[in-house]
């Protein structure tokens, strides 16, 4: 995500780097590159010339300090410029209401009905609320089917009335059920148009004044850029809704619409969504990715999501085994497991300070360790309890079995028994157990495609 403007900034940024000093001469180039650069993203040319302007004036009066070089004041003024920019400080749902309604808003392919979804998971599995999904969408039946299939995936209750096209009255009785059976949340997925309409605006509306909803989101792929900024105008002009959610994040986006939508709407961005899987639903927060887009990482976000899968239990299991050194290949899958469910592993890796630049025109599959899985499973519960007795002879079968060539068994072995040490040396300094310490362990575990060893910059 906002590889371009990544790309572009750093390359703006580079103008000051060698200088001894900000000057009107030398901050000018820089600005305008990255005014250039905004503008390149999708961004409105008043927006971007304001942006770059607030960061010029900013730039000039500051004093730079021996320790801190121009670039890297540059930076920091650029960053803290962006994070006001989407909004400053995270801004999370409003959940006080019992039960709390939520009306879900945007046009038709924005991702609604998945977002729906998604918020449902957040708030059942982290916040411990009793959720209700409601299918107000009467226009569009794989609609209602597909939120039935999304609550029985995440084992969420849904409400709908197949035969009603009264979107009102549904939503209405949905209420009504909600406060009979004491659910904590009720979430309202309402219809949407391939382009904004009086029809759609004025039934959103409807069921807005009905229900009274503690909280409107409105959903945008953030794919459309600078329309989308335009459609969240108009809607909001009709609804005043409460939050935007950004989706598609992880598709090819320029990123104007993540950067100023707050401020043309001035309405914050509370949740970013990236990807199909339901657990891939993120708080929005502008200074993490502010880091982000000026490829900081957010060391923050990886830390969240390794303590989301986090067992306690486990982790003490698997520090006992690091400890007497019979860390083995099912701990192994198990920690790898772990590291899945975090989520995409290249958006994982850009998360580490550095790492994204390095892999933006890389391809690393979500199935990167299905090769290693496969040499796992081709062990015998023995072999996999006990990798010392693995010998020449058995590692040919156990590549053969894993349809692997006994160079990529012997690279693997290899690299295990080297985390192994790694792991062993850590446990002097008291390192981090379970996902942690599989992270810092990995530095010799190389990721498919050639990219360098995993482990580095995780210890």
């Amino acid at each position: 995500m906002f590889n371009n403007l990544s790309e572009r900034l750093d390359s703006a940024i580079k103008n000051l780097k060698g200088q001894g000093s900000i000057t009107e001469i030398n901050v000018a180039s820089t600005i305008k590159e990255i005014r250039r650069a905004l503008v390149d993203a999708d961004v409105n040319y008043k927006i971007a010339k304001e942006f770059t302007d607030r960061v010029k004036d900013k730039a000039l009066g500051e004093k730079v300090l021996t320790a801190v070089s121009p670039g890297q004041l540059m930076v920091k003024i650029v960053k803290d410029e962006l994070a006001d920019l989407m909004g400053g400080d995270a801004v999370e749902v409003d959940l006080t209401a019992k039960p709390t309604v939520i009306l879900i808003a945007g046009l038709q392919g924005s991702g609604k009905t998945t977002f729906t979804g998604k918020l449902s998971h957040y708030l059942k599995s982290k916040k411990n609320k009793k959720v209700l999904m409601v299918a107000a969408d009467i226009y569009r039946p794989a609609a209602i089917n597909q939120i039935h299939v999304l609550g029985e995936q995440i084992n969420v209750d849904v409400y709908s009335e197949p035969e009603n096209k009264d979107a009102v009255s549904i939503a209405q009785h949905a209420i009504d059920k909600a406060k009979a059976e004491n659910y904590g949340v009720v979430i309202i997925d309402t219809a949407g148009r391939l382009a904004v309409d009086e029809v759609m605006m004025t039934e959103v509306k409807h069921i807005k004044d009905a229900v009274q909803p503690k909280e409107i989101l409105f959903v945008v792929d953030s794919m459309t850029g600078q329309d989308a900024v335009n459609t969240a105008k108009a809607f909001n002009d009709r609804l005043d809704f409460t939050g935007v959610v950004l989706t598609k994040l992880d598709g090819d986006t320029r990123g104007g619409a993540a950067l100023t939508i707050k401020y043309t709407v001035n309405k914050p961005i509370k949740f970013v969504s990236m990807g199909e899987k339901l657990d891939t639903l993120d708080v929005f927060y502008p200074d993490r990715m502010a880091q982000r887009i000026l490829g900081m990482g957010d060391i923050i976000s990886l830390v969240e999501r390794a303590q989301d899968q986090f067992d306690e239990e486990q982790a003490k299991k698997i520090e006992k085994k690091i400890r007497a050194n019979k860390f083995d290949f099912d701990d192994f899958k198990q920690q790898l497991n772990q590291i899945k469910k975090m989520g995409s592993i290249k958006d994982l890796l850009a998360m580490i300070p550095g790492v994204g630049k390095a892999i933006k025109d890389i391809d690393i599959s979500d199935d990167a360790f299905k090769g290693i899985e496969a040499m796992i499973d081709s062990m015998t519960p023995e072999e996999r309890t006990n990798p010392d007795i693995i010998t020449p002879s058995r590692r040919k079968r156990i590549a053969k079995g894993a349809g692997k060539d006994i160079a990529e068994m012997n690279a693997f072995m290899k690299q295990f028994d080297q985390m192994r040490q790694m792991m062993k040396q850590m446990n002097k300094f008291k390192g981090m157990p379970g996902l942690g310490g599989l992270a810092g362990g990995m530095g010799g575990m190389k990721m498919p495609g050639g990219f360098p060893p995993m482990g580095g910059g995780m210890k």
